[in-house]
């Protein structure tokens, strides 16, 4: 029977053995805190979802399966709690360190230190696909440096355990989840590249730059990101890749080729035992030699020691100048055949776009290989105002903003004299339900009228009725003097049945007159 669930705040006994110290994270209903193993006298990380969440016999078996990767980059599984006062817990080891997102808001790594990073992450997503684990959370949040140079990768099943309770998990959901690990990959060796994130913004990160639909290369974006790792980049994200490169489509084939690429761009440090050897510290740049000896001039010049001279090229290297010397010649028939290429993908591209313009429906594009989402099914809309007099707003129009008529849509009253309602409300709004629990990244939206001030604001994930006070909902994202169309990021972490679009001031519409309309809304999510 599961007992009645009490608050969780710091110092409180977990089991009769962890104390909880600090809340570390929330993500998907799930609360990570950092606790004290009271017999072991030692520090541990505990992920909490109540018993009573659907989804919560799904978290402990993950846990159990997730088991069974044994690579040490993932932190172990300890202990696991059912029920107690409420809540199932994982107990894993705590890793005293920093998460690489913290770390690229500062300043993107050298190449040598992406490279280094991302191999093994990739070599330990790889040991989890071979056991049938997948991450599908990748993120340089969940990535953690220590002062050592060790990495550490958290979260490991976690997002596949907090997906819907009643979904079966199918061959060809485990094909599309190593997809998203390897797409996550490449966005994390990016992200390594130049300090943005491909797809939106993620971990305090920015968006990513695009050119004309398409991710722009990491060299286009920084300088000094060298050559083969650019195209290594561009292997895992391009859609598809440039130069008829072969796509990477596994970890083990990017951890694979990490471990051979060359740094082309970046002069050789003057001392080869340096250059063969990693400082032991991911976070801290290489170390300056300096010179010693007597000063030019002072002594007679002798030979230098053959110990100081370049190593001799590695296998990898001479296949490499192989393969260059190879790919020279007939140049100039390969430019023309790209360029005719690239001409049909062009005048197809086009076609595609005006036929989606004149027929296609107004919100629901088709998701870019950025983007992976898609366009989540809405049960129905309601009305919410919840600081008016009649606590309604219109409720006979709210299936406007739901039907196929880009004309028509749920509006507000008018209000005079202000555009923030006339300093009568904090706001109005339209609640969005989806029928059950959804992992939820964008709102797109189809406004009359503009400027408007929009909030987005959330239930928590365990909520079941709709919302009917500003208290039960937090707000996760903000855009003032929206136009007529809008499409609204949520953080990754956003994970909700009901979503709210919050208006805070309206479009004028007359002489001192103000009132907001939504024609049209979709969600998009997983």
């Amino acid at each position: 029977m599961t007992s009645e669930r009490r608050a969780l705040t710091p110092g409180v006994v977990i089991a009769d053995r962890y104390e909880l110290h600090d809340l570390v994270s929330e993500r998907l209903g799930c609360s990570n805190w950092r606790a004290h193993d009271q017999v072991l006298n030692r520090n541990v990380r505990i992920e909490l979802l109540p018993a009573s969440d659907p989804r919560a016999a799904n978290f402990l078996q993950a846990a159990r399966e997730s088991t069974r990767v044994t690579d040490h980059h993932f932190l172990r599984v300890l202990d696991l709690i059912e029920d107690d006062d409420g809540y199932h817990g994982i107990v894993r080891e705590w890793a005293r360190a920093v998460p690489l997102s913290q770390v690229l808001q500062e300043a993107p790594l050298p190449n040598r230190r992406a490279v280094t990073i991302i191999a093994e992450v990739a070599d330990a997503i790889a040991h989890a696909h071979a056991h049938g684990v997948y991450h599908r959370r990748l993120t340089p949040h969940q990535i953690l440096l220590k002062e050592s140079g060790a990495v550490r990768i958290v979260g490991l099943g976690v997002a596949t355990a907090l997906a819907p309770a009643d979904h079966q998990v199918s061959e060809a959901d485990k094909a599309s989840y190593e997809r998203a690990d390897v797409e996550a990959i490449g966005k994390l060796l990016y992200a390594c590249l130049v300090s943005r994130w491909p797809g939106g913004h993620t971990d305090g990160l920015r968006a990513a730059p695009t050119e004309h639909g398409r991710l722009l290369r990491p060299r286009r974006v920084r300088a000094g990101v060298a050559r083969d790792i650019d195209t290594v980049c561009d292997r895992i994200l391009g859609q598809p890749p440039r130069h008829h490169e072969t796509p990477l489509t596994t970890a083990a084939d990017i951890a694979h080729v990490l471990n051979l690429v060359g740094e082309d761009e970046e002069p050789p440090l003057a001392f080869t035992g340096e250059a063969r050897q990693s400082s032991p510290d991911l976070l801290r740049l290489d170390p300056v030699i300096e010179p010693s000896g007597p000063p030019p001039g002072l002594a007679p010049p002798r030979r230098r020691p053959k110990a100081f001279e370049p190593a001799p090229p590695t296998r990898a290297e001479r296949r490499r100048a192989r393969l260059r010397a190879a790919a020279r010649g007939d140049r100039g028939l390969v430019l023309l055949g790209v360029l005719g290429t690239v001409t049909i993908v062009a005048v197809l591209a086009l076609l595609v776009q005006q036929a989606t313009r004149e027929g296609g429906p107004p919100l629901e594009s088709t998701p870019t290989a950025t983007s992976p989402t898609t366009v989540l099914p809405i049960e129905r809309a309601l009305d919410f105002d919840p600081q008016g007099a009649d606590r309604a707003e219109n409720p006979q129009l709210v299936d406007n903003a739901l039907d196929d008529d880009a004309e028509t849509g749920w509006y507000t009253s008018t209000y005079y004299g202000d555009p923030a309602l006339g300093r009568l409300k904090d706001g109005v709004g339209l609640v969005v339900d989806l029928g059950r629990p959804s992992q939820v990244e964008q709102v797109q939206l189809r406004l009359a009228g503009s400027p408007t001030d929009i909030s987005i604001l959330t239930t928590p994930s365990t909520q079941q009725d709709p919302p009917s006070d500003l208290s039960e909902l937090r707000e996760v994202a903000v855009l003032d003097g929206a136009g007529e169309d809008a499409a609204i990021a949520l953080p990754s972490d956003t994970y909700s049945r009901y979503v709210v679009v919050w208006l805070r001031s309206l479009p004028q519409v007359g002489n001192d007159e103000y009132r907001g309309e939504i024609r049209a809304v979709a969600v998009r999510g997983r």
